[in-house]
């Protein structure tokens, strides 16, 4: 009984890698199968990362506070909130509040996660496409959010843009027929942030997800022929649709002038007429 379990794991092992040299194989040749140059780089990747941990400790010195740097006015200026941002014209936010975090473990949460996906998903993308697989999904996330969330309750953070890597890296998953154990483990690891740090947007998470599929299926079902093209084309026509909805979604709310003010001894956000 020992030797056929020890047989077993021999063999769960070895179709672990198996598959792992099949998705690998995805970047191998002269165009990966999302139609990039292969390679090894993962620059964006790490320039993400370094440029999320750099905002992160900006907040920290200006909060004077490493476990509540949600009082910074870095934080205050650029975290989600659909009040100044649709009634007071603040569009920023859309994209500055997927680099604000809310404390050590929200941040190194997901970095962490950034850095796992990002290094398996750059190589296949090259580049351009994972910038854009990462900022698309990141403007569907701040887009659920606003169309849906409550306009009052501001959030932050970047794992909207990483549930979108998420999508993307399921379409992969489904299209290679790959063991989805380690999309599963990461999905549940983020859920569990979702639910144990506040100011953390479900709805966020959810947008980052579906539009990150989306992405996805833009760029790893374009046709052959002229792929790039057809690839550009799928973008923008989520882009427009992502827009257009926030434009829609801003007739709802009136003209709004928002500021800092000290209220009460603490500087808060405040929006009026």
């Amino acid at each position: 009984m020992g030797f056929q379990c020890t047989d077993c794991v021999h063999a769960g092992a070895q179709q672990q890698r198996q598959q792992h040299r099949q998705y690998r194989s995805s970047s191998l040749g002269e165009q990966t199968i999302a139609g990039a140059r292969p390679s090894n780089s993962v620059v964006v990747t790490a320039t993400l990362l370094a440029v999320n941990v750099a905002v992160f400790l900006i907040t920290v010195i200006q909060a004077k506070s490493l476990f509540d740097n949600g009082n910074a006015q870095l934080e205050k200026l650029g975290e989600l909130w659909t009040y100044p941002t649709l009634g007071g014209g603040e569009w920023w936010r859309i994209f500055t509040s997927g680099f604000l975090h809310y404390g050590p473990i929200h941040i190194a949460a997901n970095m962490f996660s950034l850095w796992l996906i990002g290094r398996a998903l750059e190589p296949v993308f090259g580049r351009i496409r994972f910038l854009a697989l990462y900022f698309v999904s990141m403007f569907g996330a701040s887009t659920a959010v606003l169309l849906f969330d409550q306009p009052n309750q501001p959030s932050a953070g970047a794992s909207g843009a990483l549930f979108g890597l998420m999508g993307c890296y399921a379409v992969i998953v489904l299209k290679l027929r790959l063991n989805p154990t380690w999309l599963l483990i990461t999905l549940v690891v983020n859920a569990y942030i979702t639910f144990s740090v506040a100011n953390i947007s479900i709805l966020a998470h959810v947008g980052g997800l579906v539009t990150g599929a989306l992405v996805a299926v833009a760029l790893l079902y374009a046709p052959e022929r002229n792929r790039a093209r057809w690839q550009a084309i799928g973008l923008v026509v989520i882009v427009v649709a992502l827009a257009g909805l926030v434009i829609w979604r801003s007739t709802q709310f009136p003209a709004l002038q928002c500021q800092l003010e000290m209220l009460r001894g603490y500087e808060s956000y405040v929006c009026g007429r």
